[in-house]
């Protein structure tokens, strides 16, 4: 039985992807909004619902490596991972405003998390933990991300504009989008559930689970959106997507979790954490390899490759 709602979990997460991207192209066409803001912003959030879910409760149970290692497991999945297959399937363009702005704020995203969890290098203290005052700046971070992005994004659009009429209707793209989003976090937290149960049935320790497992299976919805929106030709929204959970990952959930309650390093090492400061600095200098301004089919292979590397390492 855990077998077969694993995989209606599954489905579950790959229709929702669909609705979500197809609701999300209209509403940027109306709206004249860039792809890249829009899969910043209400697919990269709306993808990272599970992430904001486990992570709270974790927080609130007083599971801080949990909630710690669901986020780092998740953007450590979304670079090498999703970024690795989404490039596989087709090279992923990367803009000037990608380059010069998006990802270097992903990796100074990345910096944040490391220097907020060095507290015994850096301040003497006890241990290492992510406290209530670095939750509240990165709370503080996000909303200046958000509306500059958005503003940015918005005036880019409306400066290239060639009058053409957008197609679609935007009740039934928001319908689309709440379908979605729903079929993604149910799905998702389907699949998550029964993925621990036999993981546990296997005899898998929890806390191989909880940066591999939980992490990958919360970011199951961002695998699902990323590979559809590039298969329809969005790569544009599939980049903002993952570059977007991450930082939402980060400085959003993580700066919920951590003002709620400090959170404590516990299990998750240092490691761990230049894991993701790794992905996001490769994701950097992809641009600059190989074919210029493009993540090609060889740069996602090694992606996919330095990910087997690490779940290897955990496990064994």
């Amino acid at each position: 039985m855990e077998y077969l709602l694993l995989i209606v979990g599954l489905a579950l997460i790959l229709f929702g992807a669909n609705f979500l991207t197809n609701g999300s192209t209209v509403i940027a066409q109306k709206l004249h909004v860039p792809e890249f803001v829009i899969g910043l912003t209400i697919v990269a959030v709306g993808t990272s619902m599970p992430e904001l879910v486990v992570s709270v409760l974790s927080a609130l149970k007083g599971e801080s490596s949990v909630a710690i290692g669901n986020i780092v497991g998740s953007n450590i999945f979304n670079i090498f991972a999703i970024g690795g297959v989404c490039a596989l399937i087709t090279p992923i363009a990367l803009t000037r405003n990608n380059i010069r702005r998006d990802i270097p704020f992903g990796v100074f995203t990345s910096l944040l998390l490391l220097v907020m969890t060095l507290d015994v290098a850096i301040w003497g203290a006890e241990e290492d933990s992510i406290n209530r005052i670095d939750g509240i700046i990165m709370l503080l971070i996000y909303i200046g991300l958000m509306a500059y992005s958005i503003r940015k994004g918005y005036r880019e659009e409306k400066a290239r504009a060639s009058g053409a009429t957008p197609q679609g209707n935007v009740l039934i793209a928001v319908l689309s989008i709440a379908g979605g989003l729903a079929g993604l976090i149910y799905g998702g937290n389907l699949f998550l559930e029964e993925a621990i149960a036999i993981a546990k049935a296997w005899g898998v320790s929890e806390s191989v689970i909880a940066i591999t497992l939980v992490a990958g299976g919360t970011s199951l919805p961002e695998l699902a959106s990323s590979v559809v929106s590039v298969v329809k030709g969005h790569s544009g929204m599939a980049l903002g997507n993952i570059i977007g959970s991450n930082i939402a990952n980060i400085l959003l959930i993580l700066g919920i979790s951590s003002t709620i309650t400090p959170l404590a390093m516990g299990g998750i090492t240092l490691f761990d954490i230049m894991m993701v400061l790794l992905g996001s600095v490769l994701l950097f200098v992809a641009a600059y390899t190989f074919r210029s301004r493009e993540l090609d089919r060889v740069e996602g292979a090694i992606f996919i490759s330095i990910y087997i590397a690490y779940l290897g390492l955990l496990i064994f």
